[in-house]
């Protein structure tokens, strides 16, 4: 029988914080009012889907739109989704908390070829129909759909579980649809009827109205939808980027603004770069706007640029200068992901890091100057020796490269080539003085990707692993050098399922049924792999799984007929033309090398027109003088202390979240908070003592150290403006700075506990239970110390203080308190710790229902 959520979400479960739904930044629109319900869902881990830029700025948008409402929800942990099967409670969106089934839209990003056993997974938990087929005649069922890279790039392996799909940038398509679908509730149209009007929506792709053909084409089955389906373009919007700030630590743990959406290198193996055409730059203002106004109302201490490219934004030196001027007294850094190597120079390396230095990453990609230009990779030797030794002059003593093997045209001498170019690099960026550069090397397996010149090519399993032992063989030799060989098993599945039909609908449903999911955590690979090659097995397709495994067909060998031959995402419009895609492989034969169109003449892919918009590229701006950049203060001039509660959801977070979530805080109020010194300074907070998960209290105690003096009811006023009511702050009080912290003065605790027992015994009975227990020299205990070690240790010793509460429950239930020994040493009486000695007191079995810790005492405090 389905359960209150909140009973859910207990100690019971890993990270129950991931739940809450309640994160600084969460929308919380009236149910009641809204004309159309959204739950976005992202079908991974809370820590990777609330860190996603695209999951945060369609969440703001569909908000900002008037009778709207937007929730979320992620893919539970394997502990939650257990409790939810076993309860029978359907997978609920984390702010309303509702079952999913209560919504009208669910959308799925779907940005990985194999992670759609995780949408059948949350469907699954949600109760609702696998298929569309299975929903057509339900209309109350809500309309389920996926966006993303991969469902944009082929939507067709998946076809059977998507009432729709949304095609290229969401930010207006999404919208657009909500309109359409309130419309349709408002004229009470059937299922189909609203399917139908949404399909004649640019970007909307309802399998249903199409066929795949014997040949393998994708048509229509009716009139009155279009033969291809356009991909929708939009223009960047950073501002929607500023919103949630979670409560656990997430994959990228800090504020993400996009810089530019796009990329025109030309990269022949790579999909973003031809799904996100055009390039489209934001205006440096709107980002320097987002960014000084994000990292403010976040209190994150990092912040991110994003674009396929980074450095391909010629803005970035003059932004990046202004950011950290205008936050030069916010202790912040800056990250970038992988950017060019060729565009690496002093202005940017510069900009990158702050309170600490961020780790590169470059792509060469190939490890030889031939295959590079086969690629159209757009790098030389040069470019890439300049790079590097840059980023070593200017302190990086690492460096992360991407390599990829497998690529059409490579010998083994470019496959050698890369171990090659990593001794060049090394003996070339040598200083005396200097430890040597290092790298950390991540080498993947090439897989054709749809829609790139290189979509009709296909490498063996048994080459893939031949050439990573090859490579294995020469880093043996190199020094100082860290490799990561992706899994060939998940290459060849990926490949299999991205370049895959409608067939292939009925292997995703079996292999999630054989246990599939989250497949990209190589902790799941083993499982992944025999659960895909059966399902593949049982739907007779693993004659085309061992064709592809053996190199399907090589474009250098292969007869150019084949590339006329229709593909299973001809019927989706990108832009980019087939016929370019043709001509360009050719140009790869001839290792020709096409010119980057934001930067050089057209290429004629197609793309720029009335559909797609053309290139917008910002010219550079001057690079303003670059102001001293404060160091963190370390000069304590004062010290307040704070006593909070820790009540209601806020029991969920752990010890190290809440730190986190107090630091941010303190950045949001803007109050001078000293650092400490060394190469990572952090800021002055320091708690007394770290509460249980799980555990009240009302008597928290934080010390906050800043390097200006801070009237108490200032910090008081304006951190309760920013924390969670259910942190309240309580008292704030001048500590001297000569005075020992919180934690070195600690030396008690008093807990209030709530206890149950199977039989009944009256409460003057439990008086002289605790009269026993106070006359009580000794009861010995054996506890194990962190090192694993037991000992024997009195705990009546760490009992001070213990007494029933004046109001009594009714029996069973006892309600007391009682003060023990709590030290920072590892001397404590925990509430565990004093049910023992009860127990021990009164010969019977007990229950802890519920602790609140309600005070911590301090040596100066203490009688």
């Amino acid at each position: 029988m389905a359960i209150p959520v909140a009973e859910l979400l207990s100690t019971d479960i890993l990270k129950p914080a991931r739940y809450l739904g309640n994160e600084l930044g969460a929308v919380r629109k009236p149910w009641d009012t809204a004309t159309v319900r959204w739950v976005l869902s992202y079908p991974e881990i809370y820590e990777v889907g609330a860190s996603n830029l695209g999951h945060i700025i369609l969440y703001n948008i569909l908000n900002a739109v008037p009778d709207q409402l937007c929730d979320r929800a992620y893919l539970p942990a394997a502990d939650l989704a257990q409790k939810l099967r076993t309860t029978q409670t359907p997978l609920f969106a984390v702010e309303s908390r509702r079952p999913l089934a209560d919504f009208d839209l669910i959308g799925f990003s779907l940005s990985y070829e194999l992670g759609a056993t995780n949408i059948l997974e949350m469907l699954d938990l949600a109760e609702l129909p696998l298929t569309w087929a299975e929903r057509q005649h339900t209309p109350e069922i809500p309309l389920i759909f996926a966006g993303g890279q991969t469902a944009t790039s082929n939507p067709e392996p998946y076809a059977d579980f998507f009432d729709f799909f949304a095609l290229g940038d969401g930010e207006e398509l999404l919208p657009e649809i909500g309109l359409v679908v309130a419309d349709a509730k408002r004229a009470g149209l059937s299922r189909q009827e609203t399917l139908l009007d949404l399909a004649q929506v640019p970007g909307v792709y309802v399998p249903q109205f199409y066929d795949r053909q014997p040949d393998g084409a994708v048509v229509p089955n009716r009139a009155d939808v279009p033969e291809r389906i356009l991909r929708r373009v939009a223009t960047p919007l950073p501002a929607y980027a500023i919103g949630l700030v979670p409560y656990v630590e997430t994959v990228h743990d800090r504020l993400t603004v996009e810089i530019r959406r796009g990329c025109t290198r030309g990269c022949r193996f790579c999909q973003p770069g031809m799904l996100t055409r055009p390039a489209r730059d934001v205006a440096p203002e709107e980002v320097i706007t987002a960014i000084e106004t994000g990292m403010r109302a976040t209190g994150y201490n990092e912040f991110s640029l994003l674009s396929l490219s980074c450095s391909d934004y010629l803005a970035l030196p003059a932004v990046g200068v202004e950011i950290k001027n205008r936050l030069r007294h916010e202790q912040i850094s800056l990250s970038l992901p992988s950017q060019r190597v060729d565009r690496f120079d002093e202005n940017i390396a510069h900009i990158v890091g702050g309170t600490r230095q961020s780790s590169l990453t470059f792509a060469p990609e190939a490890g030889t100057q031939r295959l590079r230009d086969i690629i159209n990779k757009g790098l030389t030797n040069e470019e890439l020796l300049r790079g590097v030794k840059t980023a070593y002059e200017q302190g990086w003593d690492k460096v992360k490269l991407y390599f990829m093997i497998g690529l059409p045209g490579e010998t083994d001498a470019d496959v050698l080539g890369i171990a090659e170019t990593i001794r060049w690099l090394k003996r070339e960026c040598w200083m005396k003085g200097r430890k040597p550069l290092n790298f950390n090397l991540t080498i993947s397996n090439f897989t054709p990707k749809p829609h790139t010149p290189f979509q009709w090519h296909a490498v063996s399993t048994a080459e893939f692993e031949r050439k990573q032992a090859l490579l294995k063989a020469e880093f043996r030799t190199i020094r100082g050098l860290k490799v990561n060989f992706t899994d060939v098993r998940i290459s060849a599945m990926e490949d299999f399922v991205g370049r895959g039909d409608r067939q292939l609908g009925a292997v995703i449903r079996r292999a999630w049924e054989l246990g599939a999911r989250e497949d990209s955590w190589w902790e799941s690979l083993d499982r992944a792999y025999a659960a895909w090659t059966q399902a593949i097995a049982e739907a007779g397709l693993d004659w085309k799984y061992r064709q592809l495994e053996a190199g399907e067909w090589n474009v250098f060998s292969g007869e150019a007929a084949a590339l006329d031959a229709p593909l299973p995402w001809d019927h989706i419009d990108t832009g980019i033309s087939k016929a370019w895609l043709k001509e360009d492989l050719q140009r790869a034969l001839a290792a020709v090398v096409v010119p980057d169109c934001s930067f050089a003449g057209c290429s004629h892919c197609g793309v720029c027109g009335l559909d797609f918009g053309h290139n917008v590229v910002v010219p550079p701006p001057p690079i303003p003088a670059i102001q001293e950049q404060h160091r963190p203060p370390q000069e304590r001039v004062q010290r307040l202390r704070l006593t909070f509660g820790k009540v209601g959801s806020m029991t969920l977070i752990s010890h190290l979240d809440l730190l986190r979530l107090l630091e941010r805080a303190v950045r949001r109020a803007h109050l001078p908070i000293a650092f400490s010194g060394g190469f990572h300074p952090a800021p002055r907070i320091a708690t007394a003592s770290a509460l249980p998960l799980g555990m009240a209290s009302e008597g928290e105690l934080v010390d906050l150290e800043f390097h200006q003096a801070v009237d108490p009811d200032v910090v008081l006023t304006q951190l309760r403006q920013q924390l969670p009511p259910e942190l309240p702050l309580y008292r704030c009080e001048v500590v001297p700075l000569s005075a020992p912290a919180a934690s070195q003065a600690l030396v008690a605790a008093t807990y209030e506990l709530l206890i149950g027992a199977a039989e009944e015994r009256s409460l003057p009975e439990w008086e002289e239970v605790l009269e026993t227990l106070r006359a009580t020299a000794e009861v010995p205990y054996e506890l194990t110390t962190k090192s694993g070690n037991s000992k024997i240790i009195n705990l009546r010793d760490r009992l001070l203080e213990i007494a029933l509460t004046p109001e009594q429950p009714h029996w069973p239930t006892l309600r007391l308190i009682y003060k023990g020994v709590c030290r920072n040493d590892g001397t404590f009486l925990r509430p565990e710790h004093c049910l023992h000695l009860l127990e021990v007191a009164s010969g019977r079995s007990l229950v802890l229902q519920r602790v609140t810790r309600r005070q911590l005492h301090l040596e100066s405090c203490s009688p």
